[in-house]
């Protein structure tokens, strides 16, 4: 039997196979943007030939599917998701307009406001109001509901956002509302706010669950298409898509909370980097992920990542909990331009899938990062991919001559500044979520992977002084990879704003308990294996005007003093993350949350590698680092566990290569991964 695990990317699509003896196999297949489900069926065939099977074998003996999607973040992007209607209470239609106030920028004198994903003339008030303890002040008018849908209706709108004020104490009159909708606009998708987002913050709210009508509609057309496509094909199994907290959810789920699914894909990256951090006993970890169109990082901290609920995606905020990913405009297919000023650049533009950079012989004209590291001689244009697709240097060359010319400086150092411009442009990303948030990134270990990264992660770790970097052997797919080790996960938010001075602790323990009944419930529609909780709380000190979770799990419930253990754990992680704590001052409680999880079974391990004699290189080319020299290349597939390589040197695999650079040290593991020693320098205190 099978489980399988599909990553769609900007430039290629990844599928992974794992059997239950823990054998990996893998295959990439060129993305489809304007069909992302042919790239899929075309993975999974290419998986199949590599496996000797047809795709219906294959897809009849697979136990598990699992896919992350970038449907809804390219949809987000490209603002091109559904036509939107909003529906809110009276008077407070503008409040996605207004956002919170202030600009993303806020000293940008010049900077145009962001356009909503509703256009005013479809927002539209509706005559009711609750307050915030949840009572009603004014009935839901039927009249100005009705007026409102009619509206709607005329504007030929194919998606609808509820999002009454204080709706998430009392949900009657979105659900009403979801009733009329129903009866006059069947076909139309629905998103309530008590649904999507059932906690304080209207303007949380109301984004959120505009998004989630935004990109609803295209998801679950894609997601409908794929799923026929998999059961045409001979798939009888559930498919499951992993949502931005990295959890894995079936297709009904995910079309309902549609936002959830907009950082799918880098979520599978971050599973990935915490299997890879059990495998390896690693507590502190930096995932860095560079494909073909963008990097993402992450962390992983005593081997957990860590979740955020305050993300903006392509300046859209999306409050619900999410993996905490930088993602930086700078991957394979990113486009180097010098501006007016002579400066160069490169990205966030990319060539992407089509027509993908200009040694892809698809019609690519502009010079990319990947058109620079194939003229440094880091990649074999000759066996790209396994052999299956050759490169064009000469067409490299030619999109590179335009840089050059413009810097007046020849095409070796052009691309060598291509190069090293991407490499600074990660670094920096990588200081944005550890430096800048106070962790020094010298504690942690780097981990590469993604088609790109290979080729320039020993260079980020010199820039940054990381001392170890590990590239696994599925590197390229690791996303894929670590989808299948995720689990099922449903989340439950209720705000409950309080003192936690007047709270008791029964009142606590019943709330919580609540939660985790509905959690269970929802699960048990989909799942009935063996279920684990986590507990989260959203807390603050009287006076501030934002909250910091704090993890619930280590608290002991059935003490009889509960509270101020909460309070402490409280105090703890306000100091963990500020420096500092206010324990004289009282603390709130604004937000209970629950994470319900469906644990499923464990990936099975590979086979350990053997040990042997050393493998010898299998050629040797000229590479530029700092100079042209001539530099051994070997073959990750028949490296022996055990064996040491020391830079210059180049390993290659069929789907990704490696740059060792002088006085790197790579060790292969018994995974036939590589862990590498980088050399900057001095410092006996890196890791």
């Amino acid at each position: 039997m099978y489980r399988i695990g599909i990553d769609v990317g900007g430039t290629f699509t990844d599928v992974v196979a794992i059997e239950n003896t823990g054998r990996v196999t893998l295959a990439k297949a060129p993305s489809t943007p304007q069909d992302q489900s042919i790239g899929v069926i075309d993975g999974l065939n290419r998986l199949a030939e590599r496996l000797g099977l047809s795709l219906t074998s294959l897809l009849q003996q697979a136990e598990r599917i699992v896919h992350g999607t970038t449907v809804a973040t390219n949809a987000l992007l490209e603002h091109k998701g559904a036509r939107v209607g909003l529906l809110t209470t009276e008077g407070h239609r503008d409040v996605l307009e207004m956002r919170e106030g202030l600009k993303p920028e806020r000293y940008n004198l010049r900077l145009a406001p962001p356009e909503p994903l509703v256009p005013r003339h479809l927002r539209l008030g509706v005559r009711e109001r609750l307050d915030a303890d949840g009572n009603i002040r004014t009935p839901l008018n039927r009249r100005s509901l009705n007026k409102a849908i009619a509206d709607l209706k005329a504007a030929d709108v194919e998606s609808v956002a509820v999002c009454y004020l204080h709706s998430y104490r009392d949900p009657s009159h979105e659900a009403a509302t979801r009733a009329a909708l129903a009866k006059a606009l069947p076909d139309a998708y629905v998103s309530l706010s008590s649904e999507v987002l059932p906690q304080i913050k209207e303007f949380e709210r109301v984004s959120t669950t505009v998004v989630n009508a935004y990109v609803g509609p295209i998801l679950e057309r894609y997601l409908t298409r794929l799923a026929d496509r998999l059961r045409d094909a001979g798939y009888e199994g559930t498919l499951l898509i992993i949502l931005s907290h990295g959890g894995v959810t079936p297709v009904a789920e995910a079309v309902r909370l549609a936002a959830g699914t907009v950082l799918s894909g880098p979520a599978g990256g971050v599973g990935g980097g915490r299997h890879s951090a059990r495998l390896l006993g690693v507590d502190n970890l930096i995932p860095f992920d560079m494909g073909g169109t963008s990097s993402d990082i992450s962390m992983i901290v005593n081997g957990e990542p860590t979740l955020s609920t305050n993300r903006a995606v392509a300046n859209e905020r999306v409050a619900l909990p999410s993996l905490d990913i930088v993602t930086l405009g700078a991957g394979g297919g990113s486009i180097a331009h010098v501006d007016p000023g002579g400066v160069l650049h490169v990205g966030p533009q990319s060539a992407g899938a089509d027509p993908g950079p200009a040694c892809y012989g698809q019609g690519g004209t502009e010079p990319t990062v990947t058109d620079a590291n194939l003229a440094l001689g880091y990649l074999d244009a000759e066996n790209f991919l396994g052999g299956r697709q050759q490169l064009d240097i000469e067409a490299s060359k030619t999109a590179i001559r335009g840089v050059a010319q413009a810097l007046g400086i020849d095409e070796t150092a052009a691309a060598a500044g291509i190069h090293q411009v991407v490499n600074t442009n990660m670094a920096e990303g990588i200081r944005l979520i550890s430096v800048r948030r106070g962790v020094d990134p010298r504690r942690f270990a780097l981990l590469s992977f993604g088609g790109a990264a290979g080729l320039h992660v020993t260079d980020l770790a010199r820039q940054l002084e990381i001392g170890r970097v590990i590239a696994p052997r599925v590197a390229s797919v690791l996303s894929a990879w670590g989808m299948l080790a995720s689990d099922l996960r449903f989340e439950v938010t209720r705000t409950h704003v309080g003192d936690m001075g007047a709270l008791n602790a029964d009142a606590l323990r019943s709330l919580f308990a609540d939660m985790e009944a509905e959690g269970r419930q929802r699960l048990a529609e989909w799942f009935d294996g063996p279920v684990k909780l986590s507990r989260l709380a959203d807390m603050r000190y009287g006076e501030q005007v934002f909250e910091v979770d704090v993890p619930l799990d280590s608290v002991d419930w059935d003490s009889e003093d509960l509270m101020s253990h909460v309070a402490e754990r409280f105090h703890a992680r306000h100091e963990e993350l500020f420096t500092y704590s206010l324990k004289d001052q009282e603390v709130v409680l604004v937000n209970a949350r629950v994470a319900v999880v469906g644990v499923l079974p464990e990936t099975p391990d590979e086979e350990p590698v053997s040990t042997g004699p050393d493998a010898a290189p299998v050629a040797h080319r000229r590479i530029y680092l700092e100079g042209w020299i001539d530099a051994p290349i070997y073959d990750l597939d028949i490296l022996p566990a055990g064996q040491v390589i020391t830079g210059p040197a180049v390993i290659e695999s069929e789907t990704t290569t490696a740059l060792l650079r002088r006085g790197d040290r790579a060790t292969v593991t018994q995974q036939r991964w590589l862990d590498i020693a980088v050399e900057f320098g001095s410092n006996e205190n890196m890791n």
